[in-house]
């Protein structure tokens, strides 16, 4: 396992370097618009995703537009959703004073929101609104927070209001992490109070796992309580099939 932990390490190092490295290159071509930076951040995590050797299936359509909600296991969701499409995040403001994927964050344009502050709420929502009308999806994890996997917590409606008011289509999706050896998926999550680097250090010693996204038909709703209570519905519902899947073709 420290063998395991090393060599990923060392690849992971390389791998983030090479994505700055692309950035800055891109830089100096002209000004990096919202678009090219999802474009950027889709690149980046399909090579962190390969220099840990993690893999990833996708069922369902990845929208092209609108707003993406979805169940929150780890910063690894994050990860594994621009490697399956490129799109924007609504993140934790905490998220920008990670080493190196805080700043992989801000030069994808992800959209950040500080949970305690009403104020920081509004202008996230406001910066929903105005990228709804770009070309890529922005994709929310209404839960609020990440679990470990047990239950789909309620679906928070504020900021899931600026797609509903806008007409704009909503995706529900769901994820679930599938370990080799039958290692329960709550071993993978990050949630509650564990240290960021020591579960970092843990993934990178994990023998191996694949991620199953699900993606549903796009939904158009005019109330965000009743989008928030049917995207909950169908991102359950999406979960305990992936579950019944996993069961059926362990990975």
């Amino acid at each position: 396992m420290r063998l395991r932990r090393f060599r990923r390490a060392v690849a992971l190092g390389i791998a983030l370097a090479g994505c700055f490295l692309r950035f800055w290159l891109a830089r100096l071509r002209g000004p990096l618009t919202l678009e090219r930076r999802a474009l950027w951040l889709q690149a980046a995590a399909r090579s962190v995703l390969a220099s840990l050797g993690i893999h990833y299936s996708v069922e369902g359509l990845p929208p092209e537009n609108g707003l993406v909600v979805s169940n929150h296991l780890s910063y690894l969701d994050i990860v594994l959703f621009s490697a399956a499409m490129p799109c924007f995040f609504v993140s934790k403001i905490e998220v920008k004073r990670w080493p190196y994927f805080g700043k992989a964050a801000r030069a994808g344009g992800t959209i950040f929101l500080d949970r305690l502050s009403h104020a920081s709420a509004s202008a996230a929502a406001a910066q929903i609104a105005e990228r709804l009308a770009h070309r890529f999806p922005i994709l929310l994890f209404p839960e609020g927070t990440s679990t470990d996997g047990s239950s789909v917590l309620r679906f928070h409606a504020r900021l899931i209001q600026p797609a509903t008011q806008a007409g704009a289509p909503i995706t529900s999706a769901a994820i679930r992490y599938v370990l080799d050896g039958g290692v329960k998926e709550r071993e993978l999550c990050w949630y509650g109070d564990a240290p960021f680097l020591s579960h970092l250090w843990k993934v990178l010693g994990t023998a191996g796992f694949t991620a199953r996204i699900r993606f549903s038909e796009r939904h158009v709703y005019v109330n965000p309580r009743l989008a928030a209570e049917e995207t909950h519905v169908l991102v359950v519902g999406m979960r305990a099939e992936n579950l019944s899947i996993t069961a059926a073709n362990p990975a």
